[in-house]
């Protein structure tokens, strides 16, 4: 790890992860340090600390 990029997150890990809420694909947007789901929901998963927060009362919704 650098100082640009304090965590990683394996492509492997990212392959495997799913949204909780609706089973969709999820996507990593480095520069928001959050998990975005490509699925129906479009749920916003934080990452705190290098570990993602798959938690869905921690999801932001999409604005409508």
């Amino acid at each position: 790890m650098n100082a640009d990029k304090p965590y990683e997150l394996s492509k492997t890990l990212l392959e495997i992860l799913a949204c909780p809420a609706c089973m969709g694909k999820i996507e990593h947007v480095e520069a928001e340090e959050k998990l975005v789901c490509l699925g129906e929901c479009k749920r916003r998963y934080p990452i705190r600390d290098g570990i993602p927060v798959m938690l869905i009362d921690e999801a932001e919704k999409p604005s409508t």
